[in-house]
């Protein structure tokens, strides 16, 4: 980042699911409950899953920190692995 503090793009458009639907693997209800994995018009990714910040902010592992404005979010083993084929090697 040559120095730089990246920060999102928020107006990047969602332009491709890394992997299969949630629904396609079986990890969702049919009720919305959709987590998911998408490269974005930038090049940035983003992940739809679970927002587990507050039961993992005081037990995270040493030099790692959420600042404000991040989350930690959970994804399906699942997911991330149907994801794999999608993401590029650089």
């Amino acid at each position: 980042m040559s120095g730089n503090r990246w920060q999102a793009d928020t107006s990047a458009e969602l332009t491709r699911r890394w992997g299969k639907s949630s629904h396609e693997l079986g990890n969702t209800s049919g009720d919305g409950s959709c987590p998911d994995i998408w490269e974005l018009s930038n090049g940035d990714v983003a992940m739809i899953g679970h927002d587990a910040t507050e039961e993992y902010r005081g037990r995270l592992p040493d030099g790692v920190s959420i600042d404000p404005g991040e989350r930690l979010i959970i994804v399906p083993r699942s997911t991330a692995i149907a994801a794999k084929v999608d993401i590029p090697d650089a």
